[in-house]
């Protein structure tokens, strides 16, 4: 087989066979043209224009990536050179020629945009049109410099010497054996034949995480790229540089409460996530946000203003401290209602309507009437306390009137009892003589000292 076949032949083969062993995008293949001078026996044509005419080349060439500066090649050229000497010495002769070649570049790849390299290797060619055809082995060498303008575009403008191993192409064999340079730019494209589905740069031979979203920065292995090792990827991780959990989006959280410990105003105590920065963190077992350490009621929902506790009723009084928590009150009685006129109206009637036997605790039957009006208002309102106070004048021993006065204070207590309202809700103490209202010095005035006195508390 003609020896240029043969390494035809293998430049195209060469990228299917290789393909496998591999980086990114190894194989390029591309175009190329320029211009080739003659240099022999004729005349010294390097470099000159005068007797080279205009001998213009095309072709192909492909290459695989050997290391990160190292790359083998291939080129197929078709062309025409010619040289004239003078009236009579010249020749013209059209060539197809192959050959391959490694090519060492400056830097390794990636590194800049321009990369000078230097290549050789080995060719055959084939020279037609001219009187003495034939294919000649030639050795090429020379400089390039290649341009990557994307990711898989690349330029290349490149000097090859051949030398061949023929003496005649030129009908001149001399002193020199013919030789030729081709000056010569090219555009390539980088190809892959390793599949890459989610376009990583990682091929899916290679990737142990496939399916990674585009854009997403990983590491050799196409996996997401994890700076802090906490098995977080970069793109979600909150915290890239310190090691995390997922359930804090990749930052430390020592309580494990899922708030990361640098927006955790508890972050020795687990709480809950929360949009107040005050309280994000903090336990809230009611989840009033309020924490439980300023919340006064933490087992049950309330408000700031009433310092984490329910208000029920709306008015003003936290239902802990509400005696009527179901009914609007006001905070002098605890939450409860404010007592009614009329109420008041019948305490200033027992006031002296409750009377009793003189020098007795025994109250008179005249009596009843009022204090069953007592008991009436008891029951309706079921959260009135009903303090019962006893008072005397200062007739007689100061002893005994204060024993005289706890004993009719008891005795009302009774009577109320005795009509249903529970002990728990009644208090009866007697002052004797100690709390007048009036001057002892005129009957009226001991008339209106001697009294029984109602107060409702709550």
């Amino acid at each position: 087989m003609n020896p240029l076949i043969r390494i035809t032949l293998a430049i195209l083969l060469l990228p299917s066979l290789s393909s496998a062993q591999t980086e990114k995008n190894p194989f390029a293949f591309g175009l190329w043209a320029g211009s080739t001078q003659y240099n022999g026996d004729l005349g010294q044509g390097f470099y000159h224009s005068s007797g080279n005419g205009v001998n213009l080349h095309v072709g192909l060439t492909s290459s695989l990536r050997i290391t990160e500066r190292t790359v083998f090649s291939g080129n197929w050229t078709i062309g025409k050179t010619s040289y004239t000497e003078n009236a009579t010495t010249a020749f013209s002769s059209n060539f197809m020629q192959a050959n391959l070649h490694a090519r060492v570049h400056l830097f390794k790849e990636g590194r800049f945009k321009a990369n000078p390299y230097g290549f050789a290797g080995i060719g055959a060619g084939y020279h037609s049109k001219t009187r003495k055809p034939g294919t000649d082995v030639f050795i090429p060498f020379g400089l390039g410099v290649q341009v990557q303008l994307t990711d898989r575009i690349a330029v290349q403008v490149q000097e090859t010497f051949a030398y061949s191993d023929h003496d005649n192409r030129d009908e001149q064999a001399t002193e020199n054996n013919d030789a030729y340079l081709m000056h010569s730019i090219g555009l390539t494209w980088n190809m892959s034949f390793d599949k890459d589905s989610d376009q990583d740069g990682v091929t899916d031979k290679r990737d142990q995480c496939p399916g990674t979203a585009r854009g997403t920065a990983v590491d050799e292995k196409g996996c997401p790229l994890d700076r802090d090792g906490d098995g977080i990827a970069d793109l979600t991780d909150m915290c890239p540089d310190v090691k995390g959990v997922a359930s804090a989006k990749g930052c430390p959280d020592k309580d494990g409460d899922s708030v990361a410990d640098s927006i955790d105003r508890c972050m020795e105590e687990p709480g809950l996530i929360t949009t107040n920065p005050q309280t994000n963190g903090c336990p809230d077992k009611d989840g009033d946000e309020i924490t439980d350490s300023q919340d006064r009621c933490p087992d049950m929902k309330g408000s700031a203003a009433m310092r984490g506790c329910p208000d029920t009723d709306l008015d003003g009084v936290a239902d802990p401290d509400d005696k009527c928590p179901e009914q609007a009150g006001i905070v002098e009685n605890k939450g409860c209602p404010a007592v009614k006129e009329e109420v008041k109206e019948l305490f200033t009637q027992a006031l002296q309507g409750i009377q009793f036997e003189t020098g007795k605790d025994i109250i008179r039957v005249s009596s009843h009437p009022i204090l069953d009006k007592v008991v009436q208002v008891m029951n309706e309102h079921p959260a009135y306390l009903l303090e019962i106070n006893g008072h005397t004048d200062n007739t007689g021993d100061p002893a005994f009137n204060l024993m005289l006065s706890q004993k009719r204070a008891d005795a009302v207590k009774a009577y109320l009892m005795a009509k249903g309202i529970a002990t728990s809700r009644l208090t009866a103490k007697g002052f004797g003589d100690t709390q007048p209202v009036a001057a002892n010095s005129t009957a009226d005035g001991k008339a209106l000292n001697r009294r029984v006195e109602f107060k409702i508390n709550f």
